[in-house]
């Protein structure tokens, strides 16, 4: 395959839901060490992170880095919720076109993603029984889906959609039925997946035509079985380390890689292994942990890349 590896902030403890008081690692020491692990490129992880503007490309530029896309989470069943939020789409296509304009190579995908529901969040996996979508509420997802869809496109850029554990479109039905509805191809997340109750190599075989980006992870699902049967939220699935190296849990990524490779895939592949870390965090310790861990997920794919 031709496809290049990302890491992402995810995999350090960065993401937009990172608890008060807890401690991060700085953007230099996560990029220090995506570079020494051997990785490519980066995910743009939360808003400002890794500097906006010519900031942001220049500290790619400055590790050699590309930057693989980036989440954009809309409301885009809530018109009125979608308008407001599109200033936050905006921001971030200027931070993707600046990067992309600056450091060349393979262009971001910018990572579009349903906000869903507090109930769905509650509930993952269960989406569809907590929270259902009626056909009115698909009509305004799907429509407000293609505005953003051709706000990127506009700004000289691809987009991809990321089906996520907690929002509208979950499931593999769900997904069926955006695809169905919208002009835009799907990042495969397999731990996502795993959560929305689908198999990543079937998923494959079943959209693999519109996959164009990749989002692995590897999912201890012994624990997220206990954390969702206890009722645990997506917080909880994040705090819990369901998510762990390659190898260490129950999703083998050979056969995804495998599947993928017969198709030619010839795109980005995100390696993200997300855990929220809590004050209590000793944060030096933590980040050999997760380089460490993001070396182990490195390696696993040098087979294939």
């Amino acid at each position: 395959m031709k496809a290049t590896v990302a890491g992402a902030p995810v995999s350090f403890g960065v993401f937009e839901l990172t608890p008060d008081g807890a401690e991060t690692v700085s953007a230099d020491e996560m990029l220090e060490a995506l570079v020494e692990t051997g990785y490519d490129g980066v995910d743009l992880g939360p808003a400002g992170f890794l500097g906006e503007g010519e900031a942001l490309a220049a500290r790619l530029r400055r590790f050699g880095l590309g930057l693989a896309g980036g989440w954009v989470q809309l409301p885009f069943s809530d018109d009125a919720a979608f308008a407001a939020a599109l200033p936050e789409l905006e921001s971030a296509l200027r931070s993707f076109v600046a990067a992309a304009d600056a450091v060349g190579g393979r262009p971001p995908l910018p990572t579009l993603a349903d906000d869903g529901s507090a109930a769905r969040r509650a509930a993952p996996g269960r989406g569809a029984e907590v929270d259902r979508l009626d056909d009115a509420g698909w009509d305004r997802l799907a429509r407000n889906a293609e505005r953003a869809v051709a706000l990127v496109r506009t700004a000289g850029l691809e987009p991809t959609f990321h089906h996520h554990a907690g929002t509208f479109v979950e499931s593999p039905d769900e997904i069926d039925r955006f695809l169905g509805r919208v002009d835009i191809d799907l990042t495969l997340d397999t731990g996502h997946l795993a959560l929305g109750g689908g198999d990543p190599v079937d998923a494959v075989r079943r959209w693999g035509d519109r996959i164009n980006h990749l989002h692995l992870k590897d999912v201890d699902l012994g624990r997220l079985r206990s954390v969702v049967a206890a009722g645990g939220g997506m917080r909880e699935v994040w705090s819990s380390g369901v998510f762990v190296a390659f190898g260490q849990g129950d999703l083998d990524v050979s056969p995804v890689m495998a599947a993928m490779a017969e198709r030619d895939f010839d795109g980005w592949i995100v390696v993200e292994q997300d855990v929220l870390n809590g004050p209590e965090t000793a944060i030096d310790a933590f980040l050999r942990e997760r380089t460490a861990d993001q070396q182990t997920n490195r390696d696993a794919l040098r087979a294939w890349l």
